[in-house]
C-alpha cells in the first residue's frame, strides 16, 4: 500500500470516529460544584488545666516525700471543689538531680533533687473554675498552666453548623446559576470536610465571676464550623 493510500485510510478512520466522540461529549452532564460553610457560636462549658507541685530537697527521698504530701493536699482540694476522679489524670512525674553552679576548673556535684508531679484536670461547669484555681494554690500547687476551654458536647452545635453549611452552598450555587443564565438540576454528590472548633475572646469576664477574691477568668466564645461540598447538574 502506498503512503497516499495509508494517509487516506487514516483520514477516513478519524472522520468516522469523530461523530462518536462528539456524541459522548454532548451526552456528558454539565455540573457545578460549590462549597458551603456553616458556623455556630456558643459559650464553652468545660475547662482543662495542668496543675502540680515542684519540690526540692537535699535527698531524693526527702524531695519525694514533700512532693507526695503536697500532691495529696492538691487531690483533696480538687475533690472538695467537686472535680470528679475520672477528670484527674497524672500527665508528668519527674525526679531530677540538681547540680552546683558551674565554675571554671570545678567539677559540678549533686547538691539536691527536684521532684515534679503534674496532673491534667478537667473542670465541668465554669462557674467553679476560679474557685478551683484558688483552692489549688491554697493547697500548695505551685505549677498551673491553662486553662483551655471547650464544649463538653459539641454535637448539637455541629448539627446546626452542617445545616448552615448546606444552606450556604445552596445560596452560592443559586447565585452562580443566575449569573450564568442556567438553572440548577438534581444534586449528584455531597461531601463533608472536617469540622473544627475555635475559641475567640470576648473581652469581658464570665458572668459567673463576682466581686470577690476568686481568680478572674474570661472564657471567650466557642465557634463550631462545618464545611460541605455539593455538586449539581445544571440545565
Amino acid at each position: 500500500m502506498t503512503i497516499s493510500r495509508i494517509a487516506l485510510a487514516l483520514s477516513l478512520c478519524l472522520a468516522a470516529a469523530a461523530p462518536a466522540a462528539w456524541a459522548d461529549n454532548a451526552a456528558a452532564p454539565r455540573l457545578i460544584s460549590v462549597n458551603g460553610l456553616g458556623e455556630v457560636r456558643d459559650a464553652p462549658d468545660r475547662a482543662q488545666l495542668s496543675t502540680g507541685v515542684v519540690t526540692r530537697a537535699p535527698s531524693a527521698a526527702a524531695a519525694l516525700a514533700a512532693n507526695a504530701r503536697a500532691m495529696n493536699a492538691v487531690f483533696d482540694a480538687l475533690k472538695r471543689a467537686g472535680v470528679a476522679e475520672k477528670n484527674i489524670q497524672t500527665s508528668n512525674f519527674q525526679v531530677s538531680p540538681q547540680y552546683s553552679a558551674e565554675k571554671p576548673g570545678v567539677t559540678q556535684r549533686i547538691v539536691g533533687y527536684e521532684v515534679s508531679n503534674t496532673v491534667t484536670v478537667i473542670v465541668d461547669g465554669l462557674d467553679k473554675l476560679g474557685a478551683t484555681i484558688d483552692a489549688l494554690v491554697a493547697a500548695g500547687s505551685n505549677q498551673i498552666e491553662g486553662p483551655t476551654f471547650s464544649i463538653a458536647d459539641p454535637k448539637p452545635l455541629l448539627a446546626k453548623a452542617r445545616e448552615e453549611a448546606v444552606k450556604d452552598a445552596f445560596d452560592r450555587a443559586e447565585a452562580y446559576a443566575r449569573a450564568a443564565g442556567v438553572t440548577l438540576g438534581p444534586i449528584t454528590a455531597i461531601s463533608e470536610g472536617g469540622g473544627e472548633t475555635t475559641i475567640e475572646p470576648v473581652g469581658r469576664p464570665m458572668s459567673m465571676l463576682k466581686a470577690n477574691a476568686q481568680t478572674p477568668v474570661a472564657a471567650g466564645e466557642q465557634s463550631v464550623t462545618a464545611n460541605v461540598s455539593i455538586t449539581w447538574e445544571i440545565r
